[in-house]
This record gives structure tokens, C-alpha cells and sequence, in this order.
């Protein structure tokens, strides 16, 4: 049976096409436009949140200061509080391409008090969450101690998800937990000081001497160590104020060894010569990439730093190296084990390992660092608790050589890290997507072929019932019901979005199933047309 289209319907698609053709051209034309200076955005929105849901006392805001964009919370005429816009300070693009602003306030302690979502362009909240949903868990913000995102690298906190809104939901986690530290920072608030804009001061000396054996290292701090006794941990454990910890006490007498680990960065030439001997370090150079550096950790005693969990998820989750607000965490691709010590006088350790820290990860070699290492107590069948110590490393002046200061101005270096911190965001999102996203290559790849090969597929027809139904059933759990990757509307409000406001390949990586999908279906339409 043949279909025609009426007239009627073919004048709707002509009018259809030329509202597309207006708005393509109108994506073209706005970005082109010059830019007028604009204000900072608190200062337009300061309005739109009242004092009081900032901070629960406060009933007016002070004028704006000069150096910063943040407004003093008052009650009574006496500051409580600092108000700010989090776009601001930081990138806070949406998959809308456009920022999302959020408004929240912080006290003297570091400790925001407030925190509200005052405007934003996201076609997701748009169109399927209610608002009220992205309000209120905005709002649960309040309380995050920043000093303990600043310890912790911004994991302090639990990260909680809107189905269907992960990425929005991630892009302001991410924009608080930042512009509130730099904030913090620039006003010296919970003990925390401003960060250098000058760049780094030192850099490696690829002309140091090595150690010439075990005792200078360590006299010298080019190996640190932390060693624990299980006195000090059960007492640790029972300062948590949980009889059921005091209860498990570990080892036979309070002076047993309960972990004796060392560490060293590696990825200095003369310390990893020294320690690694020049073939293994040799080895090392070959497996680390541009800007990646590595530690070497070796450990003995009743507790292992490494445990079990990474053989089931791939991740070490007793320790964690913590810089700043920089944290990194070690995954079984990013690990290697070593056979001994080359440098004379070295102990005999029970666990020797080599971790990678990524490039992206902006890890500064010739700044201190230190490793995180997480001791757990199991209290009940499914229970556990939890207490953490630090191994503290700052690499021996002997292996930096000054540097000059860089001549490029200050904010095209402040440019450059925060486009660093975006990337490291959608990188972190594909890298927690990682089997989603293998899932559906899989499918990708299931379904090329049977569009290469439907000469051979099509030979039964009950054959390609079942596996057309088969697939659209995966389709349907899996990208549908499970992931939220399906193809809809608000994409195409995104990407017109984007071509109106300055086209950002970020904003679409931060869903990497709809971003695959997307090329899937573009190649698919050049290959076999819509029928894919």
C-alpha cells in the first residue's frame, strides 16, 4: 500500500523547515554579536534570595565589596555571613550550555549556611523534574564544611543524585564545592589562606644526586613513613565514642606492629633511580605518559594499605593522596607492583607497590602532599567503622631548582585552570561511566553489523523479529529505564542553546551515553538513513 501526503501536510513540513532555517540562521547571527561588560551576577541577583534563607538570622545584605563579588550577610548591622554567586568564581555550564547560578552564603567557620538556585536554563528541569526537586536539594547544601573539603580534595560530602538530572545535579556539586573553597580562601575564613596565583616556585632538578642508601633517604626526607602500633589504633578506634569498636580490639599487645608504610615520589629521577634501580626505573619512564607522575608506597605490618576492594571494583580504597583540594584516588590500571628495593640498606616489606597519578589530575610534584590511609573496624554483619591517618610528604629542597616567575598575566593562568577543572569534571563522569558505557559500544557494535550483514539476517523473518524485539527490549531497560540515555527534545534545546549562546563541547560531555548516541545516530543516518 502506497501513503500520499495531503496538501496540507505538506505545507506544515515547508513551515517546519523554514522555522528551522530561522533558527539556524538566528544560531549564527547571536554569537556574533559584540558583548557588553556586565556586572557581576550576585549583583543582579542579590534581590531575588532574601537574607533569611541564606542564614537563618540575618535580615539584610551590606554593599557589595570592591576586590571580590560577595556581599556581607548582616543581622542587626553586624556581618554574619558572606553571600555569593557561585558562576562568579567558576565555570557552572549546564547541559544547557549556559551557566546555572547558584546563590549560597558562608560564615567565619568555613561552614555554608545557605544555599539557593536562583536561576538556570536547563531543559531537563525545564521540562521533566519539577523545580521544587532541584531546589530542595540545592538547599541541602547547607551545613558543608569547606575546611573539610579542602582536606579531603572535595569528597567530604555524599553526592546525592535526581534520576535524570545527574548532570546538572554533578555540575553544581561540583561549582560549590569550588567557588565556596576560593571564596573561603580569599577571605581567610575557617583557617584557610588564599592559594599562590604566581605559579609554582620550584620544579624538579633533573640533576640531583641520589640517596646513597636507606638511612639518608629517610634522614633526608626523601622516603616518609608512618608507622602505627595497634595501641594507637584501638585507641583511635575508641575515641569514636562506640563501645562496639572497643570491643574488637586488634593485635595480641598495644606495642604490635600494625602498619609500618613508607612512601616516596618516584617519578623524581634521582629518587627513582635510587629506589628502583635503573632498569626498573627505565621501565617506570616508559609506562608513565606526559605530566603523569607516580609514588612508591611499601608497607608491613597486621594491615595492608592496599586490601581486597580493588580486585572487585578496581579501585584502592584504603588510601587516597590528598593535595590541597586535589584528591586522587588509585585505580588496578594506574598500579604496579615491585619486586625489591634497589637502594642498599632497604628493609624487606611485605607489600610493595607503584600507583600513577594521572596528568589531568593537576597533582604539583614540588608541592607537599599526603597519603590518606583509611583503617576500618567491622562492628556488626554489615557495619563498619572508620579512622584515618596521614603520611605526610614534601619533597627535600635537594631535588627542586627555583624557576623563574612565568611572564604569562595572571587571569590567562586563571583561564587555564579552570578549563583544567571542567575537563577533570567530565573525565571523572566518563570514568565512573565506564561500564555503561562499554554496555553500549556493545550494543553499537551488535547493531552495525546487523545493518552491514542484513542481507544474511533478513533471509528469516522470524529471525529478525526476535532480534529486533530482543534489541529494542535492551534498549528500552537498559539505555531507557536504567541509564536515562534516551535521544529526546530537550538535546536538541541543548544543542540549539549552545549555538546561541557560544558552543562548548564540554556541556555535551558531560553525558557521555546521549553524546555517543548522538554520533551513533548521525553515522547511522549518513549509512542507512532514519530507518536505523
Amino acid at each position: 500500500m502506497t501513503l500520499y501526503a495531503s496538501p496540507a501536510m505538506c505545507f506544515l513540513r515547508i513551515r517546519i523547515r523554514i522555522r528551522i532555517l530561522v533558527l539556524a540562521a538566528l544560531g549564527l547571527i547571536l554569537p556574533a554579536l559584540p558583548a557588553v561588560a556586565q556586572p557581576s551576577h550576585l549583583a543582579r541577583l542579590l534581590d531575588e534570595v532574601a537574607p533569611g534563607e541564606l542564614v537563618e538570622r540575618a535580615d539584610a545584605y551590606g554593599a557589595l565589596r570592591d576586590d571580590m563579588p560577595v556581599a556581607p550577610v548582616l543581622e542587626d548591622g553586624e556581618r554574619i555571613a558572606w553571600a555569593f554567586v557561585t558562576s562568579d568564581f567558576v565555570s557552572t555550564t549546564g547541559y544547557s550550555g549556559k551557566p546555572i547560578h547558584v546563590m549560597a552564603a558562608v560564615d567565619d567557620a568555613a561552614r555554608v549556611t545557605g544555599v539557593a538556585l536562583v536561576e538556570h536554563s536547563e531543559p531537563i528541569v525545564l521540562i521533566g523534574i519539577p523545580e521544587v526537586e532541584m531546589a530542595a536539594l540545592t538547599a541541602d547544601y547547607a551545613g558543608l564544611d569547606l575546611v573539610a573539603e579542602a582536606e579531603t580534595g572535595g569528597e567530604a560530602h555524599d553526592l546525592e543524585i535526581i534520576s535524570g538530572a545527574t548532570v546538572t545535579i554533578m555540575v553544581i556539586d561540583d561549582s560549590l564545592v569550588r567557588a565556596g573553597l576560593k571564596v573561603a580562601r580569599r577571605l581567610e575564613l575557617g583557617g584557610l589562606r588564599p592559594k599562590t596565583e604566581t605559579g609554582p616556585q620550584f620544579e624538579i632538578d633533573p640533576a640531583a644526586p641520589s640517596p646513597e642508601d636507606w638511612m639518608q633517604a629517610e634522614g633526608d626526607g626523601t622516603i616518609r613513613r608512618l608507622t602505627l602500633d595497634a595501641g594507637q589504633v584501638n585507641a583511635a578506634f575508641e575515641a569514636l565514642g562506640d563501645p562496639r569498636a572497643a570491643e574488637r580490639p586488634v593485635g595480641e599487645s598495644p606495642e604490635e606492629t600494625f602498619i609500618d608504610m613508607h612512601a616516596a615520589l618516584v617519578s623524581v629521577p634521582a629518587v627513582g633511580e635510587a629506589l628502583l634501580g635503573a632498569r626498573e626505573y627505565a621501565n617506570l619512564r616508559d609506562w608513565l605518559a606526559e605530566g603523569e607522575h607516580a609514588i612508591l608506597v611499601a608497607g608491613r605490618g597486621l594491615y595492608s594499605f592496599k586490601g581486597s576492594g580493588y580486585v572487585r571494583g578496581g579501585i584502592f580504597d584504603r588510601i587516597v593522596l590528598v593535595q590541597d583540594e586535589l584528591s586522587v584516588r588509585f585505580r588496578d590500571r594506574g598500579h604496579r607492583r615491585l619486586g625489591e628495593i634497589a637502594l642498599p640498606g632497604a628493609p624487606a616489606f611485605e607489600e610493595l607497590d607503584i600507583f600513577k597519578i594521572p596528568a589531568d589530575a593537576g597533582f604539583d610534584p614540588a608541592e607537599p602532599w599526603r597519603l590518606q590511609l583509611l583503617v576500618q573496624r567491622e562492628v556488626a554483619a554489615l557495619e563498619r567503622l572508620f579512622v584515618t591517618f596521614d603520611l605526610g610528604y614534601g619533597l627535600p629542597e635537594t631535588y627542586l631548582a627555583p624557576i623563574a616567575a612565568p611572564s604569562e598575566p595572571a587571569l590567562a593562568k586563571a583561564d587555564t585552570g579552570e578549563s583544567a577543572a571542567q575537563a577533570e569534571l567530565w573525565k571523572r563522569i566518563w570514568r565512573d561511566k565506564t561500564p555503561e558505557i562499554v554496555a553500549l559500544a556493545a550494543m553499537l557494535l551488535v547493531l552495525t553489523g546487523a545493518f552491514f550483514f542484513q542481507n544474511q539476517l533478513t533471509r528469516s523473518a522470524r529471525a529478525v523479529d526476535w532480534f529486533r524485539l530482543g534489541f529494542l527490549a535492551v534498549t528500552l531497560v537498559f539505555l531507557g529505564w536504567y541509564a536515562n540515555a534516551q535521544l529526546s527534545v530537550v538535546n536538541l534545546m541543548a544543542l540549539a542553546g549552545a549555538l546561541a549562546s557560544g558552543f562548548s563541547w564540554q556541556a555535551f560531555l558531560l553525558d557521555p551515553l546521549t553524546f555517543i548516541l548522538w554520533f551513533s545516530v548521525a553515522a547511522a543516518l549518513i549509512f542507512w538513513g532514519r530507518g536505523a
